[in-house]
């Protein structure tokens, strides 16, 4: 392995970036984008992956709800593995595991295998995306030129989703499994050029991965796939031109090492609950609540959830140390809960449309995917100015008015209509209502999300808010494709029969946008903050 670099600088918060800070950010933001795009690299693939397979749907969403247990079930340890372990070596070790998960995606004959692989790029995105926002932070100065860094950074991020829609359609007219190998020799050349680019943490700085607060004109990624983005970091980079190398080493002083407690057993059984639940929702169709194969994963799901709790709770340093001040803070929990509902109201959804559009219409993975643009691709165009708008409107009423057009847009769904499948008059105008509901909504849940978080809380809490919004993914998807199996029609069956068989799945997606809606409603009551925090965006 190539030596570890100082951190590159550069000479002032004016100066253009240099060669090496345009390729660590290049490094940096490329992965950004593998890390948004593998959710909807799955979407559209779903239906091709079924019949490879020869697998349900209740079997095939592990492609989309494997990734989301392993970054949102992980996302806590991860934060706490980088923490003692260091941002470079991670950072690495996690760009080569994810390339060797993606090859073995591809070449998967058992739906469980394919779930394993999932699993591992999930925890390898849980590790990267919030620790190349950090690696960001304390290596570019403060001013212009991080400012200028983390926008790149977001707008890859944002247009990771969209990428990820169109790449899929067009491998997958080949071969579902083109889609899923395509990140390993992009990310096979992220690694070596990260093996010069990478830095390694500055003697005696902390080695925390949690994004900074962002202060009125920061921006998000959407889809939940990256961390809150700062306005400028907890950790600043040198301003001078001079480098760790040419300075002397500082003097060692024997101190007490902290115990490092990774909290395996307590990542380990939640991560276990989250599958076991999942596998007993999409079972619960075929085999019904008192069959073991159902009945099973779900109480083994409770006792998971049990023993991690108590694992939690006796532990020194707990994975989930939610103190008084998260428990008591209104904007973190209402953002937490908006934010899960209006993504698992969006990923449950185009679940549906998915289905609807390849499995029942016909359409091919192209047009499916082509079809679904109108709803990915203006988050992704609009996510510069995702900070300004907050500025102007505030976060609150933009929270409303983006969860009253995801629910419009799910209402939409439940007018009854006359098969074929009415895309002008139908489907695109719910796909550009949750688009909208993506720009005006998305950034500001999270700048809320961190706006009233004290500096002691920004890590948990930025944790908790990311984890819920992947959580969400995780139950939505599967919740929708056990009542699509719940209420398959008979063999025989018409497409318009099993199109109204759709109704009681796009229900769930509706009521999910509902309860985004009153939970935005609430936001507008407002209420102090408490003295000690930090007040933006609200």
């Amino acid at each position: 392995m190539t030596r570890t670099l100082p951190s590159p600088v550069a000479a002032g918060p004016d100066e253009r970036f240099g060669p090496r800070l345009w390729g660590l950010l290049l490094v940096l933001a490329g992965n950004m984008l593998i890390d948004a795009l593998e959710v909807s690299v799955a979407v559209v693939a779903l239906p091709a992956i079924g019949t490879d397979l020869g697998q349900p749907p209740t079997v095939t969403q592990w492609a989309m709800t494997g990734f989301a247990a392993g970054f949102g079930g992980l996302l806590l340890f991860g934060a706490r593995v980088v923490t003692l372990l260091g941002r470079r070596r991670v950072y690495l070790a996690a760009l080569l595991a994810f390339a060797a998960a993606s090859a073995l995606s591809a070449l998967a004959h058992d739906p469980w295998l394919l779930l394993a692989t999932r699993v591992l790029k999930g925890f390898c995105a849980a590790l990267t995306a919030p620790t190349g926002l950090a690696i960001i932070t304390s290596t570019f100065p403060e001013g212009r030129p991080r400012s200028r860094a983390v926008s790149v950074y977001t707008l890859f991020g944002a247009g990771g989703f969209t990428a990820g829609l169109v790449l899929s359609g067009w491998l997958t007219e080949t071969s579902w499994r083109w889609a899923f190998a395509f990140p390993a020799p992009v990310v096979l050349l992220l690694f070596t050029l990260g093996l010069r680019l990478v830095p390694g943490e500055t003697p005696g700085a902390p080695r925390g991965t949690g994004p900074s607060v962002p202060s009125g004109g920061g921006e998000s990624v959407p889809r939940g796939t990256g961390p809150s983005v700062p306005n400028g970091g907890a950790e600043s980079a040198p301003k001078g031109r001079g480098e760790l190398r040419d300075q002397p080493p500082p003097r060692r002083t024997r101190t007490a090492a902290p115990t490092r407690q990774y909290d395996i057993p307590g990542a380990l059984t939640f991560l276990g609950a989250l599958l076991a639940l999942v596998q007993g929702i999409t079972q619960l169709p075929t085999h019904g609540w008192s069959d073991p194969r159902a009945a099973g994963p779900l109480c083994t799901a409770a006792l998971l959830l049990l023993a991690f709790w108590q694992i939690e709770r006796r532990s020194a340093d707990p994975l989930l140390n939610i103190g008084p001040s998260l428990r008591r803070n209104p904007a973190l929990i209402r953002s937490a809960v908006g934010a899960a509902c209006l993504n698992g109201a969006y990923l449950g959804l185009l679940f549906v449309l998915t289905y609807q559009t390849q499995t029942l219409a016909g359409w091919s993975p192209l047009r499916t995917a082509l079809a679904l643009l109108p709803a990915a691709a203006p988050p992704a165009l609009t996510a510069p100015a995702a900070g300004r708008l907050v500025a102007r409107f505030g976060a609150p009423r933009l929270i409303v008015a983006g969860a009253a057009c995801a629910f419009a847009g799910c209402l939409l769904q439940l007018r009854p209509h006359a098969w074929p499948l009415d895309y002008p008059g139908r489907m695109l105008p719910t796909l550009l209502l949750i688009g909208a509901a993506f720009v005006l909504s998305f950034a500001a849940l999270n700048m809320q999300a961190m706006s009233r978080l004290t500096p002691a809380d920004r890590l948990t809490g930025s944790g908790l808010y990311q984890t819920a919004v992947q959580l969400a993914a995780l139950l939505a998807v599967a919740l929708v494709a056990a009542l699509l199996a719940a209420h398959a029609p008979a063999p025989g069956a018409g497409p318009a029969a099993a199109a109204a068989a759709c109704l009681p799945a796009l229900t769930l997606v509706a009521a999910l946008g509902f309860l985004g809606l009153l939970v935005g409603l609430t936001g507008l009551i407002r209420t102090p903050p408490p003295p000690s925090s930090l007040h933006h965006g609200e």
